[in-house]
């Protein structure tokens, strides 16, 4: 193994995003403690003691797996991050001297309440891959257990309580070894894991305490890796190239998930994260801090931060310094950001081709391979072929379709909804033509027969499908 060190820019496009990872879920609005749905934390990536997760059905170790091809005396660079959690105990001062555990110490900004907070780990490593090839190279870590006390003073700077911070011992491993590929270019299979090999203290079970909780503070907590090749490239494990699709899918990953990370273009990172991502995944550019909620929308959780009251407030200032920051930013955020997060289109497909002085009629598609170019788009209100659902048809198998039209329906295998494919032969009745942003057309239909169709109709609420999912028949 190598001393040499990535350059921290390598990794800097990442970190935003590996940032989001490591903190998923971290702390869920409404901010605060006693909220149920914060009772039960770390759901991401959590890699449990060996012996504990034997027991209790949950996984110790995490394997990437992925094709890269190096170039000369390629070097890997690896940062396995993880959060690793401490227990912290609120102690309120007594007029002896001595301090008692409480479940709130009430503070004017401020409740200070027992909560568990995550503390950012890094393990780095840097391999020759030539010494990958060679057989594996193990990097051992720990990090030990310790003990932290801050004191709580008041605005005249008496003693009020304290904090505790516990932190137990963990030890884990990250494993690197490269196998050469049979393919016409030359790749090699990366395998990297990261392994909690943390001792668990059969005790804990005797005396009734082997519940996660007690798990929680010898985990690997949102562990992800960093991967870096300082001279060639790894392969998309989601678009790979025709060659090399045989090994990728052959590419075993387990309880995490490689994409290629940084800029667009470049190949040379990867992220393989506990969170299912795309390539090149990236934070929203209108997002003003981090929310730390799952699946956030920043838009709706800034606007209910802001209504919290003010007791709720001091809650979650008081749960933790994360929690207090997203109360800052919601309480401090301008107008103008706030209405940056309303919405935004990032994917309008680009309309190009040749230019032709007859168009297709609104609504119609063409039904060949040209394709018109727009000086204005067609959902822009300007236009004076703007799509109208009431009124557009569509060319299907030649024959026009719009609303009043009869279809067949044909549900495609493609669609994720079961019930769709209890309609598979039914005939219905198209009700509007639509078209998305992204140029696609769905048709909004009832289904014959059925004896809700007038209300679903007033109501406005359709079943649709894409034109390659009907045929068409005889108009009423």
């Amino acid at each position: 193994m190598t001393t040499t060190t990535l350059p921290a820019s390598r990794f800097a496009a990442v970190r935003q995003v590996a940032d989001a990872v490591l903190f998923e879920g971290y702390v869920l609005y409404p901010y605060r403690a006693s909220a149920a749905k914060n009772r039960l934390r770390w759901q991401f990536g959590v890699l449990v003691p060996p012996a504990w997760g034997s027991a209790h059905g949950e996984h110790c170790f995490q394997r990437t797996e992925l094709v890269m091809e190096p170039r000369g005396d390629a070097t890997v660079h690896v940062e396995a991050r993880f959060l690793h959690a401490q227990r912290r105990t609120v102690e309120e001062a007594r007029e002896d001297g001595t301090f008692a555990a409480v479940a709130e110490l009430h503070l004017p900004d401020r409740v200070l309440v027992p909560w568990d907070e995550g503390t950012e780990e890094r393990v780095e490593m840097s391999v020759r891959v030539a010494e990958l090839e060679a057989g594996e190279v193990c990097l051992p870590f720990a990090r030990p257990a310790r003990e932290e006390t801050e004191p709580v003073l008041d605005a005249a700077g008496r003693s009020v309580g304290r904090v505790v911070r516990r932190t137990e011992r963990i030890d884990g491993v990250v494993r690197l070894r490269a196998e050469e590929l049979t393919l016409p270019y030359r790749a090699l299979k990366l395998t990297a894991v990261v392994e909690n090999t943390s001792a668990w203290d059969p005790k804990a079970e005797a005396a009734g305490r082997a519940d996660r909780e007690e798990a929680i503070p010898r985990a690997l907590v949102a562990a992800h890796l960093l991967l870096c090749l300082d001279a060639g490239s790894f392969l998309s494990m989601t678009d790979p190239p025709e060659w090399a699709k045989g090994v990728v899918a052959a590419c075993a990953n387990q309880h995490t998930w490689p994409v290629l990370a940084g800029e667009n273009g470049r190949a040379d990172v990867v992220l393989s994260s506990p969170i299912i991502l795309e390539d090149h995944p990236a934070i929203a550019p209108e997002s003003a801090g981090a929310m730390y909620d799952a699946t956030e929308i920043d838009e709706i959780l800034a606007l209910r931060t802001a209504a919290l009251t003010d007791q709720e407030k001091r809650e979650a200032r008081g749960t933790d310094p994360r929690a207090a920051a997203v109360i800052d930013l919601a309480d401090s955020m301008p107008p103008e950001v706030l209405e940056r997060l309303h919405g935004a289109v990032r994917a309008l497909r680009e309309i190009t081709g040749p230019a032709s002085p007859t168009a297709p009629p609104p609504g119609e598609l063409p039904h060949d391979d040209t394709v018109f170019r727009q000086d204005t788009p067609w959902w822009d209100p300007a236009r004076d072929d703007t799509a109208d659902p009431s009124r557009d048809r569509i060319l299907v198998d030649g024959t026009p379709v719009g609303p009043g039209s009869r279809v067949l329906l044909r549900p495609g295998l493609r669609r994720s909804d079961a019930q769709d494919l209890f309609l598979q032969g039914c005939s219905a009745r198209v009700e509007a033509v639509l078209h998305d942003v992204d140029g696609g057309v769905h048709l909004a239909v009832t289904v014959e027969g059925d004896p809700g169709a007038d209300i679903r109709r007033e109501q406005g609420r359709f079943l649709y499908f894409q034109p390659d999912e009907v045929t068409p028949l005889e108009d009423a």
